[in-house]
């Protein structure tokens, strides 16, 4: 499904969704029980129902500057056995999807991953002939150095099968670039570390004639923990990390213009951080 579109100077950023759905969430943040979920009133109706049920998204983020085409994580992709049977052998319009939005998969120059987790790196390959070949021919992968070295000695919860069909083809192609968590893209593109989701957990800062966007990659992965900077992800390498870098990036981005998008928030998916007491809520 082709989503949303927002216009950051001269860059436009263009949401293309492969699942959104409601429910299934409080896996992924255990402290955000249907109870707890119900007091933060300013969720519903966009990010939780009436009971307490958070809403969540899965989608790849086009960014369009003059002369790149950027793809921001890649989903979960189609045709891939994994540990969730929902994302087992998908079967999706994502590629598209994609075309309908203006970007067909032979237009992308540049695909960036802010983590190499298995809903952010599915599109990188496709199966073709029996074997997963790159996704996007004519574009470099840019990848964590710390995030890829990370995951090719370590094994947590079927990332092994992930780094399998969604991440070594490619690098056994040539496409892929290592690079480091503050790596400059273009003039108006550039990650900032946010560490503790992963061990090379980067965000994605847009820039462009004195507006800015934040991509947030999964240094949370729902507006409620806006309201609950304290509430983990199971996912996370480093909660703890994972804590601090919430605080450190509400703390420089409330109040601010800077257009906030979620990598897994539910539409309408971006909106503006606001000072709430102790805490921040997202104004959409």
């Amino acid at each position: 499904m082709v989503g949303e579109v927002w216009r950051i100077g001269n860059v436009k950023i263009s949401r293309i969704v492969e699942i959104e759905a409601t429910g299934g969430m409080s896996r992924i943040i255990p402290d955000a029980t249907r109870e707890r979920i119900r007091e933060i009133r300013w969720l519903y109706p966009h990010f939780a129902d009436e009971n307490g049920r958070m809403r969540g998204s899965i989608h790849a983020l086009v960014i369009e500057t003059a002369d790149r085409r950027i793809v921001v994580d890649t989903c979960v992709g189609n045709d891939k056995n994994r540990l969730v049977p929902a994302w087992t052998n998908l079967q999706t319009t994502f590629l598209e999807d994609l075309a309908s939005a203006g970007y067909p998969r032979d237009s992308i120059d540049t695909v960036l991953c802010t983590h190499l987790h298995v809903d952010h790196v599915g599109w990188n390959t496709m199966l073709k002939n029996g074997k997963w070949v790159p996704t996007f021919p004519q574009a470099r992968y840019l990848m964590g150095e710390i995030e890829f070295n990370h995951w090719r000695t370590h094994d947590r919860e079927g990332q092994g099968q992930v780094m399998a069909d969604s991440v070594l083809p490619v690098f056994e192609a040539g496409l892929v670039d290592l690079v480091q968590t503050d790596h400059r893209i273009c003039p108006e593109v550039r990650l900032i570390p946010s560490p503790g989701h992963t061990p090379g957990h980067a965000s994605v800062l847009i820039e462009s004639e004195g507006e800015t966007a934040l991509i947030t990659g999964d240094f949370l992965h729902h507006p409620c923990q806006m309201a609950h900077p304290e509430w983990s992800s199971a996912p996370d390498s480093d909660p703890p990390a994972a804590i601090a870098t919430r605080h450190v990036m509400f703390d420089r981005f409330a109040d601010s213009p800077t257009l906030i998008i979620g990598t897994h928030f539910a539409t309408p998916t971006a909106g503006h951080l606001k000072r709430d007491g102790k805490a921040y809520r997202l104004d959409v």
